[in-house]
């Protein structure tokens, strides 16, 4: 499988995205055919090779031109219909999606990404995803971004995205509301319930359509995942900042075992809690987004006999899981660790029997069958509507998946 780390040590950016793609091998003329396809205002987008703290680096220009203006011979790209505003809605940049001749999945993917965009300008200055304008984001540089950002992710084949906590600079920057501080409140609002860290650079290090490509894009945000690293690209910002080498590093890879992942262990001994109140808490755990919640009998001290409430859940789902647990229970200390899981890859099918469709879960390993197991719920249906026993049922629909 393979999976594309961002390293976001001096923030994201669109710009910074399209240069450390390029800068992974992608072909600029290949991504400019398939921008093509956008059916834009004429503008032109430039690759160059610059270098941030002595680190080579490639940096994306994308320019808007008046399409009376003459043509540039790198890139140039032919309008057929007047899209050159920057106060666009998200009605208009749909349209041109949906006008364009790009693939559906980019097109899908770039609508999440301006869905997220539309929906923190409208939270930020109260109003509708339909009636906000989106101002900077809605430019041809922007939509150039992100719908490229999609499109070079697809050009390199990469399956699964992770990204590290997001660099926030501060200070204030001048933009077509006025005056904002950093991070901008657009970019505050994308990045909720990402890991972030702060720095004391004053400038703008994460802008919206960075905040809104990665948060959209990543499965995960924290350390580098296990991988064979393959290769790596840097983006460069426009600034050259004095602190840090203006970077985004995007490394790419393969998983070394396709099903392997990494997830947290929350857990905590508790002796003093009615089962009921457990109960409730187990059922709040998994409604949050544990991927399993589960209790062991222990004893404690002074052999008090308890239970290990234990939570499996994803780095980004762990704070809520602890706020969970201390706020519902009586336990005063949580314990948390990272652990690898092996897992088989899944799919579900229908198989047909006689009493009617049972949804069955095929497990594979390295793409080889493993097994199949039939839903609980629907062989349990069956069963008391036929009134035969629940194994019957369950041998019925293995021994015809096996014949199929």
């Amino acid at each position: 499988m393979t999976i594309a780390y961002f390293d976001c040590f001096s923030g994201i950016s669109g710009d910074m995205i399209l240069g450390a793609l390029v800068d992974l091998g992608i072909e600029p003329g290949s991504l400019a055919n398939e921008l093509d396809k956008l059916n834009l205002d004429e503008f032109t987008i430039d690759f160059k090779k610059v270098t941030r703290h002595s680190i080579a680096a490639t940096h994306a220009v994308v320019e808007e031109h008046n399409p009376d203006q003459k043509r540039h011979n790198n890139h140039h790209h032919d309008n057929t219909a007047n899209h050159y505003s920057h106060h666009r809605h998200l009605s208009d940049i749909f349209a041109i999606l949906d006008q364009s001749c790009l693939q559906a999945d980019i097109i899908h993917q770039s609508k999440q990404i301006f869905d997220k965009l539309a929906e923190a300008e409208a939270k930020v200055h109260d109003t509708s995803k339909e009636q906000v304008h989106l101002h900077e984001v809605s430019g041809v540089d922007s939509i150039v971004d992100i719908v490229g950002a999609v499109i070079g992710l697809k050009l390199l084949g990469i399956e699964k995205i992770y990204a590290s906590p997001i660099s926030l600079g501060t200070g204030f920057v001048t933009c077509d509301h006025g005056k904002m501080p950093v991070p901008v409140p657009g970019t505050m609002e994308i990045l909720k319930d990402i890991p972030v860290r702060p720095t004391e650079i004053r400038k703008e290090l994460t802008t919206p359509t960075g905040a809104a490509v990665i948060s959209s894009l990543a499965e995960d945000f924290g350390p580098m995942p296990q991988m064979v690293i393959k290769q790596i690209g840097y983006g460069a910002g426009t600034r050259d900042l004095t602190e840090v080498p203006n970077l985004l590093r995007i490394v790419l890879g393969q998983k070394n075992n396709s099903d392997q992942d990494e997830v947290y262990i929350i857990e905590t001994n508790i002796d003093d809690n009615s089962p009921e109140i457990i109960g409730h808490v187990m059922e709040k755990l998994f409604k949050t987004g544990a991927l399993d919640v589960f209790l062991t009998p222990i004893f404690m001290k002074k052999n008090r006999p308890g239970v290990k409430l234990s939570v499996i859940c994803n780095l980004h789902d762990c704070d809520d899981m602890v706020s969970i647990i201390l706020n519902e229970t009586t336990t005063f200390g949580i314990r948390r660790y990272k652990v690898n899981r092996d897992k088989l890859s899944r799919d579900l099918i229908e198989i047909e029997t006689k009493w009617g469709t049972i949804q069955a879960k095929r497990g594979f390993m390295k793409d080889k069958h493993i097994k199949t197991i039939p839903e609980f719920e629907d062989c349990k249906k069956i069963a008391v509507e036929n009134d035969i026993p629940i194994r019957e049922v369950y041998e019925t629909a293995i021994h015809i998946h096996q014949k199929s």
